[in-house]
């Protein structure tokens, strides 16, 4: 049996209790800067703030185990495998930085080997020939940092040497803020972040990959509360280079469609050979460092050009079993059926109402009020469709951060600033009908020991279901249920929308910004826009749920692109024709 993921990943994010900065406290469920590794045939995922890691035989199915030794406070946790070891560092500021080591995560405890400096940031990478090199940097002041170091001392050898820095003049995808164009501050919250971090891009999340005698360094910007927050990665024939800048950059980006950004991140190869690359995905609406972690697949091309697979990356798809064949398809395997499907619910609170649990937006959610003492969501797809899988997306509904009982905290944490918070339970009944009245039961997790606000499902074969309700809901902290995302996919059904016309581009003098329009195409749900730096590699994308309008801002300045506006809805995709735009 085929097995399919959908991004976000579908895990069990972890809850932190936290100081604000303008006093006050918060409360969300956050995993992100993902380092994968796959060590004696297990896939490890560590990930920030999570209190331990994750592990798999197939990229499917994580379980999850804590790790009270390593320092579970410390963001950016990087593992690699070194000298036949698995070693650990992770971000600390103004004190030296530990390396840790297991020869087996799952059995033996990691073990301190040294503190050498401190870093924020930090990437490991033993080359071919047993030597270690490090990486780091996370700031919008300073470059990413390299330096050789020793493997059995893990001090350094020799002097750092700066690798990379910010060119946001060129590289339109570095400018900091949504969309890469920074508005006025709102909030208290808003002009201290600016104070603090200023308005520069961040270049952070190093992670280094040997291609052929290839190094491709890889970095992120600009932020990690931004839509746009990307992957993009310079090359060369020295692991400390000099390096110069791919020209298909980020390489990694996902700025728009139901969850975006695809930044701070790291790149393998799984059992079969096949690339892949794990990076953050950003919610940031109860917190800024409200995150997740998402999954891409990616590729060297013919031209050693490092790319990702991220149209519709929010869309199931299927995890190869050897080498894959469908790196650069345009469409997905399966289609979504319930885009601003008509909803309903049993009260919602005034700004929540039903529709923004189908409006293909993680950061908007409906919320029931605290009053409704038998919750219900209900969704109506129009039709009977054959339903293949279904998204449950829950969200964070003005969680009651200032009581939480002290027995929920994780023990003798209390001192910092972000305390975890023990795991939580969340639960409902999933029903499917045909006419509205009659309902049949889907899934039931309300009895399960888990915390998965974002649960993918599959039926053994697909269904014909019309209607879907939520209901009986376990909410963590005693909560209100809140849905960000009741999405439903299945196989193309119906007719393809008919395709994006009069597609016009205007190009902005610094070159940054291309700013495209087109005319509605009729059965269409929304349209992505894909653009490359050559007519047969439209490596990017951006999908553009609402509008038919996009001002395309992750470009970089003196390059032409090819850009093709693809129209999709539940029949199918329609691609757009190829137009080119000078630099």
């Amino acid at each position: 049996m085929k097995k399919w993921i959908c991004n976000p990943l579908d895990l069990e994010y972890r809850y932190q209790y936290r100081t604000s900065l303008v006093g006050g406290h918060s409360l969300a469920r956050e995993a992100a800067d993902p380092t994968l590794l796959l060590f004696n045939d297990t896939y490890y995922l560590f990930a920030s703030m999570s209190g331990g890691f994750w592990y798999s035989d197939d990229l499917a199915v994580w379980k999850f185990k804590e790790t009270p030794e390593l320092p579970i406070y410390d963001y950016a946790p990087d593992v690699r495998s070194i000298g036949g070891r698995v070693v650990f560092s992770a971000s600390r500021r103004g004190e030296p930085c530990t390396f840790y080591a297991s020869a087996d995560p799952l059995a033996e405890p990691f073990q301190p080997l040294a503190s050498p400096f401190d870093f924020w940031d930090p990437d490991m990478f033993e080359d071919d020939d047993g030597r270690v090199y490090f990486y780091w940097g996370c700031t919008n002041k300073e470059p990413i940092w390299g330096i050789e170091i020793d493997p059995e001392t893990m001090l350094p050898i020799g002097e750092k040497q700066a690798m990379l820095g910010e060119d946001e003049a060129h590289h339109g995808w570095e400018r900091k803020g949504e969309n890469n164009k920074l508005s006025e501050p709102v909030t208290e919250m808003d002009r201290l972040i600016r104070q603090y971090v200023g308005t520069k891009p961040f270049i952070e999340g190093a992670f280094m990959t040997k291609y052929k005698g290839m190094y491709y360094l890889q970095y992120a910007a600009p932020g990690t509360e931004c839509n746009v927050y990307a992957d993009g990665v310079y090359v060369s024939d020295r692991p400390l280079g000099p390096f110069i800048y791919q020209a298909h950059n980020p390489f990694s980006s996902k700025p728009g469609g139901f969850i975006t950004s695809a930044g701070h991140g790291s790149t393998i190869q799984d059992k079969y050979g096949n690339w892949w690359h794990a990076s953050t995905m950003r919610i940031s609406v109860n917190e800024s460092f409200e995150r997740r972690i998402g999954l891409f697949p990616c590729d060297f091309d013919e031209d050693g050009v490092l790319h990702c697979n991220q149209h519709f990356a929010d869309y199931p798809f299927v995890l190869p079993e050897s080498i894959r064949t469908d790196m650069d398809a345009i469409t997905p395997r399966l289609h979504l059926l319930s885009c601003r499907c008509e909803a309903k619910a049993s009260s919602a609170q005034e700004g929540f109402g039903p529709e923004l649990g189908t409006d293909e937006n993680i950061r908007t959610w409906w919320a029931a009020k605290e009053n409704d003492v038998s919750p219900w969501y209900q969704v109506d797809l129009g039709t009977v469709w054959q339903v293949a899988a279904v998204q449950i997306n829950l969200a964070d509904h003005r969680m009651p951060a200032q009581d939480i009982p002290s027995e929920q905290m994780l023990p003798n944490q209390s001192g910092a600033r972000h305390i975890f918070v023990q795991p939580q339970k969340t639960g409902y009944l999933l029903e499917g009908s045909l006419d509205g009245e009659n309902w049949f039961p889907l899934l039931d997790t309300r009895k399960e020991n888990t915390d998965r606000a974002h649960r993918f499902w599959m039926p053994e074969k697909p269904a014909g279901v019309r209607y879907l309700r939520l209901r009986d809901f376990v909410i963590p902290f005693g909560g209100v249920p809140a849905v960000s995302g009741l999405r439903v996919f299945g196989p193309a059904q119906g007719e393809a929308p008919e395709r994006a016309g009069n597609v016009t581009a205007s190009r902005s003098t610094d070159g940054l910004n291309i700013l495209l329009r087109w005319d509605a195409a009729s059965g269409a749900d929304g349209y992505n826009v894909r653009y490359g730096i050559a007519p047969e590699n439209l490596y990017n994308s951006w999908q553009v749920v609402n509008g038919t309008e996009l001002d395309l801002s992750t470009i970089n300045a003196g390059q032409a692109y090819y850009i093709a506006v693809d129209s999709y809805g539940p029949g199918g995709v329609t691609p757009g024709e190829l137009l080119k735009v000078e630099g």
